[in-house]
């Protein structure tokens, strides 16, 4: 299955065009939030994305940048993914 995962950074910010691009890659169920990806702020609905996978499934982002602020924590989410 396709879960994907949309993030906007601020309240006035709007999660259309990602929720429309994951939604035309196939995406069964999404998870969206309005929250900084600031490093070290909690992503409640990342982490319920993250653990809402199974083996089979696929976690789909419309911008890399979606997992993380820093190439570090990407490569983490990536390493656990």
């Amino acid at each position: 299955m396709l879960v994907g995962y949309a993030r906007v950074s601020t309240f006035d910010q709007n999660l259309d065009l990602q929720r429309d691009a994951l939604t035309k890659a196939g995406c069964e169920r999404l998870f969206e939030e309005k929250k900084s990806g600031k490093a070290g702020t909690k992503r409640p609905e990342f982490e319920a994305a993250l653990a809402y996978l199974r083996p089979e499934d696929v976690l789909v982002v419309w911008k890399l940048d979606r997992l993380g602020r820093s190439l570090v924590e990407m490569m983490r989410t990536i390493d656990g993914l």
